[in-house]
């Protein structure tokens, strides 16, 4: 057996002869990738994942692929590029081209977009074969939690009422989570392993933190807006220790591989809303966000200094499941060297950002907007002429854009035109990375 993994692709590390971890998947949902204790921010207090970072390994240097809320989370649930997995955006546009393929399926323009989940191994569907129980909580919107593989959640899912992109799942933390709690004793009642998808509606909006809170971030000087941002920051982080707490709780954290990550950044505009160059857009304040792992006993916390993204963790939850990692993943498995604390072999990582609205769900380059490279500290971002469709801020300016971000983390400098080889060499690297036919 183990020669047949092997020759899949995965690591089978001696400390896997235990039995097969739970696994708990924590996803932010709009936040800065500054907008944690333990990453420096000056107001916003997060001691419970300034605690969680502590124990863990933590890449600071972490992405996600497309700053999105939907195509990033279906990214978290099939280790597949959004160009791979065709949802690019969150809402298919009522476009002539979706209209044609809807009539030639016979489906509804947003049921034919659901159904790529259907197509696609998902991370709880190959869990739940190696015999996990499996629940949704908080943000999902491809269908219903059955649909994605789940054994159990909380979202019923297009076409019900309310099924965009979670209903029911959308109280978890707001409201508490009982559910979770419920569900952590049945797969321990039944001596399962669980795989735990908490993704809440936190700090999203609305931003309708508790008065407590609100009250504590109010000042002179600071927009309400701002503060009340600041306030959901925090209520999202209580909600994270309760949820650790209850791992504490039920005996089962040192079996428990927890890990963190953001569907994609939110800068707060001072007035409401989100500014420019954060959620949607290839700037780090929309990609960037600290990842972790904490796995107790397993993994000697420590900061890692390298390029982490997102695509990374469906390869290694199921290594650390103990199932065979598919061989069309373009992700990482880290697990051997979470384990093994040696550095991850990666100098390059890749992202692509898409229009809100689905121009063409059958073809992803009709909504695309940016594609962009990282390799080392060096960051190219290409632009396209996708339709945008309900993109807040479209790119206006086509050029490539190159940036140092040691030197500029911000990206308030453009170097592309000082460095013409180096802009061609990342260029080609894009291109090898996604062939296609660009609009």
């Amino acid at each position: 057996m183990t020669a047949l993994l092997l020759l899949l692709g995965l690591t089978v590390p001696s400390q896997l002869s235990q039995p097969s971890p739970n696994v708990v998947l924590i996803i932010s949902d709009d936040q800065a990738w500054t907008d944690y204790g333990f990453m420096g921010h000056s107001a916003i207090q997060t001691p419970n994942i300034d605690k969680l970072a502590e124990q863990s390994v933590v890449f600071r240097r972490g992405y996600v692929p497309t700053p999105l809320c939907r195509p990033s989370l279906t990214t978290l649930a099939t280790g597949l590029y959004a160009h791979q997995s065709l949802i690019t955006g969150n809402d298919p546009a009522n476009t002539k081209e979706n209209q044609a393929h809807a009539a030639k399926s016979g489906k509804a323009i947003r049921e034919l977009l659901i159904s790529n989940v259907d197509r696609n191994l998902t991370l709880p569907r190959a869990l739940a074969r190696h015999g996990y129980l499996t629940f949704q909580s908080g943000k999902w919107w491809e269908g219903s939690y059955q649909r994605g593989g789940f054994t159990h959640g909380m979202t019923r899912g297009y076409p019900q009422k309310g099924g965009r992109h979670g209903d029911d799942g959308l109280t978890i933390g707001r409201q508490g989570l009982n559910p979770i709690s419920e569900f952590m004793d049945l797969a321990i009642a039944s001596q399962k392993p669980f795989f735990l998808w908490y993704a809440p509606f936190l700090p999203h909006t609305p931003h309708d933190p508790p008065l407590r809170l609100l009250q504590k971030y109010q000042q002179a000087g600071r927009p309400k807006a701002l503060a009340a941002y600041y306030a959901m920051c925090e209520w999202f982080d209580e909600t994270c220790g309760q949820l650790l707490a209850q791992l504490e709780e039920k005996g089962v954290a040192e079996n428990t591989l927890v890990i963190y990550v953001t569907d994609n950044g939110w800068i707060q505009h001072p007035n409401g809303g989100y500014a420019a160059r954060s959620k949607r857009s290839p700037y780090e304040g929309g990609t960037r966000t600290p990842i972790m792992f904490r796995w107790p006993g397993k993994m000697k916390a420590e900061e890692r200094p390298g390029l982490c993204s997102s695509i990374d963790i469906a390869p290694t939850i199921l290594a650390a499941a103990g199932v065979a990692v598919p061989t069309n993943l373009p992700g990482l498995n880290l697990l051997p060297n979470l384990l093994e604390g040696t550095p991850v072999e990666r100098s390059v990582i890749f992202g692509e950002s898409f229009a809100h609205d689905i121009a063409d769900i059958q073809d992803p380059t009709a909504s695309l907007l940016y594609r962009w490279v990282i390799q080392d500290q060096m960051k190219l971002l290409l632009t396209y002429d996708g339709r945008t469709g309900r993109m807040k801020y479209p790119p206006k300016d086509r050029s490539p854009q190159l940036f140092d971000l040691k030197a500029d983390p911000y990206e308030k400098v453009d170097l592309s035109s000082k460095h013409p080889e180096l802009l061609q060499e990342l260029s080609a690297l894009i291109g090898d990375w996604y062939p296609a036919r660009i609009r």
